[in-house]
Parts: structure tokens; sequence; C-alpha cells
């Protein structure tokens, strides 16, 4: 069964619960899951229902589809991502984006939990992404280029849009949330950095890193989509403050400043 036609039963299968139109997405991240609280739900389908769907296999990662109404804009929600460290192909880390597109998603917002490499953060802080790296070993465009989906060397010039950038700052402002501007580099994990990969990665010019985000982007700008992309920076490793770190503390300083993420999505999408 090629790509396109698992695309288009998994397509099927999502229209046959809900009938939507161009909805704005949203991709939950680690610690982030109770966002959905703020969602006037519709209808939730998990993924174990959804055919061809990956499945979440990380803690803090619920794997549920939401449909329903934010801030008065009709919204689909992932809670729950899939991750190249979980064994997944890129392929399978972006489905859900391609899926996405099918059911007409022109707009998506990426929220992740990320490690602070910039001297300026501290924890609970959010950062907007505007720019990002790619460390990660693959690419989900590598192989066969399907044009349906998208050009064989897509720009990315702009991949997190500077307008969703300037109204993501105006909404921060407008709820007295501090929030930085950064650039976010994608690692494979599931480990932590080093200290010296810290370092590295602060002179190549990172301010955040993470495990995700930057394979959804690159799908997602392949299919013409417009991504704005958050980070919770829920710890740090900054040349001298590198400190023991584990997956539950980063989901509690993800819930933690969760509502800070929510204030700015809400007005954000109440302006759009």
């Amino acid at each position: 069964m090629t790509l396109l036609h698992r695309i288009q039963q998994t397509t099927d299968f999502i229209h046959g619960r809900i009938h939507c139109d161009k909805p704005i997405a949203i991709i939950l991240g680690t610690g982030l899951g109770g966002f959905v609280d703020e969602i006037d739900a519709k209808e939730e389908i998990p993924y174990t229902e959804i055919p061809h769907f990956p499945q979440s296999t990380v803690e803090g990662h619920d794997g549920k589809l939401i449909y329903g109404f934010l801030a008065g804009k009709e919204v689909l929600a992932l809670k729950g991502r899939f991750h190249f460290y979980e064994g997944y192909s890129m392929q399978d880390v972006v489905y859900p984006i391609r899926v996405l597109a099918q059911l007409g998603v022109e707009s998506l917002i990426l929220s992740n939990a990320s490690g602070g490499v910039n001297p300026a953060f501290k924890v609970g802080d959010i950062m907007l992404i505007n720019d990002h790296i790619n460390l990660f070993p693959s690419n989900p465009l590598i192989g066969p280029n399907d044009d349906s989906l998208g050009p064989r060397f897509p720009d990315m010039s702009e991949p997190y849009n500077k307008i969703f950038i300037h109204r993501m700052k105006a909404a921060a402002k407008s709820e007295s949330i501090d929030i930085h501007v950064g650039v976010y580099v994608g690692v494979s994990g599931p480990c932590f950095e080093t200290p010296a990969e810290y370092k590295y990665l602060r002179i190549i010019g990172a301010d955040a890193v993470g495990m995700s985000t930057v394979p959804e982007t690159i799908a997602a700008k392949h299919l013409g989509m417009n991504v704005a992309a958050l980070s919770v920076i829920t710890d740090l490793g900054i040349e001298g403050v590198v400190e023991k770190v584990s997956h539950e503390e980063v989901q509690k300083a993800a819930r933690k400043a969760e509502p800070k993420m929510r204030a700015i999505v809400k007005s954000f999408l109440s302006e759009i």
C-alpha cells in the first residue's frame, strides 16, 4: 500500500467522525497535554482507533486527536506526538502532519519542552521559535518525492511564519507575559546532552534544544502550511549551570509553565 493510499484511508476514517473546514492544528508536547482542557471538545479519537496512525509510547503523551473550538476557532489538537528516538521512522514521525493537511489544515501550532542553552533563559520561560537547526540523522523528505504532497526541494527560508511570530509576540504582550524569540535545534535523543554538547549547540547558534518539532516543521512546510512553534524551557544547559535532569522533572516544569502557554495561544487564536 502506498503512502498516499494510507493517508487517504486515515483521512477518510477521521472524516467519518469529524466534519471540519480548514481547522487550525495544535500539537501538544511533553507535559502540555492539559492544554486540551481549554478546548470545547466535540469529538475525541484515541490514536489506537485511527487506521495507520503510530502509537505514542512516551509518558506525558496520551495519544488522542481532539476536535473542537478554542477562542472561537475550529481546532484539531494532537495530544501526544511521535519521536524518532522511539524507534519510529521519519515517515512515521510526520505521518500525522500529512494527514492534517488532507483534513484541510493550513496553519499549524507546535509546542514542545526544551532545554535552554541561552544564558538569558531560566526554567519556566517561553521561547517563540523563529528558526531551527536540524541535527537529526535523517530528514522526513528523504526518498522518492510525491509532487502531490510538495516540491522535491522545498524552500526553508521562512520555516516559521513571520506574521505568526509577530502576532504571537503581540499575544504574549497582551497577556503581560515575557517571551523570548530564538533558534531551536532538533536532536535525536533520547539522552539529554552532555556539557560539551550544550556548549557546542550554543556555539552553532542555538537558544534551545529538543527532540521534536523540526521534522514536523519540515513536513509542514513541504505541504505548504504556515507554522508557529513555542518551546517551554524546562531545564538548562548553560555553561556552568548544567544540572542533572530527568524526564519527570521536564514534565513537572512544563506543567507549571502551561498556563502561560495557554494564555498566549488563546490570545493568538482570537486575533487570527
